[in-house]
């Protein structure tokens, strides 16, 4: 099962990269977001924790580690309000520019 969840995260990783990499605007957005689930599920992964007991329970038995999901739920709050940033300024070059293509947005160097 391991190798499987090491496979899915490092699939989703290249496929993020891969889509940064490329001149369209937004996919590269889209590339953005998918490598922020690949490293909320690296997380995930890393600080799993098998315990009998879930951590918010009130029940006798070894506790699971509440700090990966404490972590993953900040990272995606944190990546959220990132995806809105880069959002809106990609609605403001595409209104301005009329294209979503990187290498057609003049004026943007000094």
């Amino acid at each position: 099962m391991e190798v499987f969840v090491a496979l899915t995260i490092s699939v989703l990783f290249a496929i993020g990269v891969f889509q940064l990499l490329r001149r369209n605007l937004i996919r590269s957005a889209i590339g953005m977001a998918i490598v922020s689930n690949a490293i909320n599920l690296f997380l995930l992964a890393a600080g799993a924790y098998r315990g009998e007991v879930a951590a918010y329970a009130n029940q006798v038995g070894q506790r699971s580690d509440a700090l990966p999901q404490a972590l993953i739920l900040t990272a995606i709050v944190i990546s959220m309000g990132g995806f809105a940033v880069v959002l809106s300024m990609l609605y403001v070059l595409s209104v301005r520019y009329k294209t979503s293509d990187s290498d057609e947005v003049k004026g943007l160097t000094h």
